[in-house]
């Protein structure tokens, strides 16, 4: 999954720290990288990080899912099921597998948790009282998943004026821009194929029965072309791989994630005569 910093580091604090020492330590940092205060390039990210500690574990419930389950606790998936446990390295690729089925019982009472808009959580937290700068106008632009992760120039209107903004590489749902005189809040479209967490995408490949049973080769198709994936002999269905750096750039240029491919093994649904003999001469085999 996304390789997250743990909350405790982000605030400084220890793991038996009390509810005033985690208000003390987000006080100090809130303050330190509000965006309106701290021009650093990183200072928005970090701020966003900082609400993101607090919020999670200034709550006794999930604070104690965090302390069992980490940060899969608040992602798709679920607590505990994290399915890149185990496997092994063949070359660039990394395989995993996903033992157990899937969900577990009573599901996830976080999973797709909302974090919310640090600055609104920044404003309850002072209740008014902190003296900063005049709130600058914010806009929203909804904009497509691949414009997100490529970037792209965009223009548009406000106030009857026309703006070309610059959507940088990397960009994600409430990324935002700061632009002249305003602000604008980014609302990035889901994508049909890829699922984003981070700077790391997620998607799911059939393989035929055939190729899953003896191996051979299967084209993906990643953000900018296509490559011949290695499927290893007995892979099963649920099996994943991890194609490095293969993911969403670094909005600051640093690198790039990793693409992560479900390999789902497909069963027929209709047969020919000749297929289900040699489907019953297998079963006989297997006995």
């Amino acid at each position: 999954m996304t390789s997250k910093r743990d909350y405790y580091e982000i605030l400084g604090v220890d793991k038996k720290a009390t509810q005033a020492e985690l208000k003390k330590a987000y006080r100090k940092l809130a303050l330190k990288y509000h965006p309106d205060r701290n021009k650093e390039d990183d200072a928005e990210e970090k701020f966003k990080e900082i609400n993101e500690a607090y919020q999670v574990l200034s709550d006794e419930k999930k604070r104690e899912a965090y302390d069992q389950f980490g940060h899969s606790a608040f992602q798709a998936g679920g607590m505990g099921s994290n399915p890149f446990t185990g496997g092994a390295r063949s070359g660039p690729f990394t395989y995993t597998y996903r033992y157990g089925g899937g969900g577990q019982q009573g599901g996830n009472p976080f999973q797709g948790f909302d974090f919310g808009d640090p600055f609104e959580i920044f404003d309850t937290f002072f209740g008014g009282g902190f003296a900063r700068q005049a709130r600058r106008p914010r806009y929203t632009l909804r904009i497509d998943f691949m414009d997100a992760v490529k970037g792209a120039t965009k223009e548009v209107e406000i106030d009857g004026e026309k703006h070309k903004i610059k959507i940088p590489a990397g960009a994600n749902d409430g990324t935002r821009i700061r632009f002249k005189e305003f602000d604008i809040s980014l609302d990035v479209k889901t994508h049909e194929r890829f699922k984003r967490e981070g700077y790391d995408l997620y998607v799911t490949e059939e393989i035929p029965f055939s190729v899953a049973a003896l191996g051979g080769q299967q084209e993906i198709e990643t953000l900018n072309n296509s490559l011949k994936l290695k499927i290893r002999p007995g892979t099963q269905s649920g099996t994943m791989v991890r194609l490095r750096g293969e993911g969403v750039p670094h909005v600051r240029g640093r690198g790039k994630g990793d693409l992560y491919v479900k390999l789902e093994v497909a069963v027929p649904e209709e047969l020919t005569k000749e297929q289900k003999k040699a489907i019953k001469k297998l079963s006989k085999l297997e006995l």
